[in-house]
């Protein structure tokens, strides 16, 4: 998979490509990336990439030119000539873009390629959106200075996702697998700050060690999250068992309320 990642700050993206899992993806072959510095497109001699915008305000916009012809030059195409020459998926990071969410992760990593817009100031001229941008996505509901952060969100997002970067085995369970939270875990020593690690983790019993770690999934989704588990329910996310200890823990959770 490759990701391409236009910026003004081309270090941001370096360091993170060369540390930890992702540098061994990339040394492994599963990975690769290309990090284009849109300065290096401006036109000028101060290889201004900014200006104020069309009819005033606060701070500054990315100029559409010197971001046009990075993307140009990273091989993505205007809207009006994909019909003749498939394109590559142009991501632009800004708040107001849908959510990135597990499922939007394991749609990404499905992808050969993604090419991202890391925003700046203001952000970027709409011309550019209009032209070039397939998808609008947020990290989150708040707000950014760097869209270089947003950026590596969703990488390490989409790319832990990929086969051989991280083992099956590490991904089963995780948080929003099966639209559920993670269960608590725990290693040595058996007890710290008086707090003793769960006689059932100690018992080597798989059957009451599967059934407590989803009982804890579902207690902790409730109590964090009970949007997931309305989600879940409207999808049919949840198997018989699941739906009982939902229940159960809901009725345990009320009668405990009342006291």
């Amino acid at each position: 998979m490759l990701f391409t990642v236009l910026t003004l700050f081309p270090e941001i993206s370096d360091a993170y490509f060369s540390t930890s899992i992702m540098c061994k993806a990339v040394e492994r072959g599963l990975v690769s990336y290309r990090v284009i510095n849109i300065r290096d497109y401006a036109f000028d001699k101060h290889r201004s990439c900014d200006d104020t915008p069309y009819g005033g305000g606060a701070g500054m916009l990315m100029l559409a030119e010197p971001l046009g012809r990075a993307l140009e030059a990273a091989g993505a195409k205007k809207r009006a000539d994909i019909i003749k020459t498939p394109g590559k998926r142009v991501i632009y990071l800004t708040p107001s873009g849908r959510p990135l969410n597990q499922a939007l992760a394991r749609e990404l990593a499905a992808e050969k390629e993604l090419i991202l817009i890391c925003g700046r100031y203001e952000g970027i001229d709409q011309r550019i959106i209009d032209c070039y941008v397939d998808d609008e996505i947020s990290v989150g509901d708040y707000v950014l200075s760097s869209g270089e952060v947003a950026a590596l969100v969703l990488i390490d997002t989409s790319y832990r996702l990929l086969e051989q970067v991280i083992a099956r085995e590490s991904l089963e369970e995780e948080s929003f697998d099966q639209g559920l939270l993670e269960y608590p875990q725990y290693t040595r020593p058996v007890e710290y700050a008086t707090i003793k690690v769960p006689e059932v983790l100690l018992s080597g019993h798989h059957e009451n060690i599967r059934r407590w770690r989803l009982e804890k999934r579902i207690e902790k989704t409730l109590a964090l999250r009970p949007d997931l588990i309305r989600q879940g329910e409207e999808r049919s996310l949840f198997n018989d068992e699941i739906r009982k200890i939902i229940r159960l823990t809901t009725e345990k959770c009320s009668d405990e309320g009342e006291k």
